[in-house]
């Protein structure tokens, strides 16, 4: 009877065991473009949870509750590191006593880690808007900075997870090379336009736009966070008639009275720009995003096939 009680007891170990360690990671990244990312390099052996919704502005995400749940539960956290989820992020990880996700701890990630940061302020306070004083946070609407985050990413998965590190690796390989492809075939298609003029609502596309080197002339907020003016809207309107500037981008969660107005005294067309995986139907992954904004913006300047 005892002998048979402890061959139960070893068989019931080896299948906890083999459950634990089939078991895939919880990862929680800050935005659905991280998380994007996250999942082409950990595919199957992963869970991602994106806290930012897709359609929503990532500067004011509301910090429910229920993420707290999810957080604590993560074995890996993945934050921009420029403070772009300052405002709402570090109360969910205080709240989620979860040692591991802590910062510097394996389970916390910054992803900007290795990424050359844009529009780095000498100083910054209030008076100047919303100004990030590590520099410009929409580092992923660089696709070669997508890369540089999928390296980072997998680079912790190996840590956290060493058994499966060969398969994140070749899944990084895969991916870098698959982006490096359509790199290719992007910046073709906007070859004919380098140097077009644009306007944009928010300082959300510096990186987007050095990479494909188009020319922003000016902005509807007459400082980062702060809403349009009439003043203002005048003044912008005058440059853009001025300097022939035919393209106004904006975020898909922006409201559209005012550059609709604009484009409508200037003759611009106005683009809506999601900026997150899954902002839109096409752009359930990270390379169809730039796919759909990219297919965009050439088709509103006109691009041939």
């Amino acid at each position: 009877m005892k002998l048979k009680s402890i061959i139960l007891f070893c068989l019931l170990l080896s299948v906890s065991w083999v459950s634990v360690a089939h078991a895939k990671l919880n990862i929680v990244a800050a935005t659905p473009d991280m998380g994007a990312v996250a999942k082409e390099v950990g595919k199957d052996k992963i869970d991602v949870i994106n806290i930012a919704k897709p359609t929503e502005d990532p500067h004011f995400v509301d910090a429910k509750p229920s993420f707290i749940v999810k957080l604590n539960k993560a074995d890996l956290l993945i934050d921009g590191g420029l403070q772009l989820e300052i405002g709402w992020l570090p109360p969910l990880v205080t709240g989620a006593r979860n040692q591991k996700i802590l910062a510097g701890n394996a389970g916390y990630l910054v992803a900007s880690t290795g990424i050359k940061a844009l529009e780095v302020p000498a100083a910054s306070d209030r008076s100047m808007g919303d100004v990030h004083p590590l520099g410009n946070p929409h580092f992923m609407l660089d696709p070669l900075n997508g890369k540089i985050v999928a390296a980072n990413i997998s680079e912790r998965l190996c840590q956290i997870d060493a058994t499966n590190c060969d398969y994140y690796k070749n899944n990084l390989k895969d991916f870098a090379q698959r982006l490096d492809k359509k790199l290719s075939e992007w910046q073709k298609m906007l070859e004919p336009f380098r140097g077009t003029k644009i306007v944009t609502y928010h300082k959300t596309f510096p990186y987007f736009v050095s990479r494909f080197n188009l020319n922003v002339v000016g902005e509807l907020e007459p400082k980062p966070g702060i809403p349009p003016s009439p003043a203002h809207i005048n003044n912008l309107i005058q440059t853009m008639k001025k300097e022939g500037v035919k393209l106004i981008i904006i975020e898909r969660f922006r409201e559209r009275k005012t550059p609709e107005f604009i484009a409508s005294q200037t003759g611009a067309k106005v683009i809506v720009f999601p900026i997150m995986v899954g902002g839109q139907k096409e752009t359930e992954d990270y390379i169809k995003l730039f796919d759909y904004n990219i297919g965009q913006i050439a088709s509103a300047l006109k691009a041939k096939p």
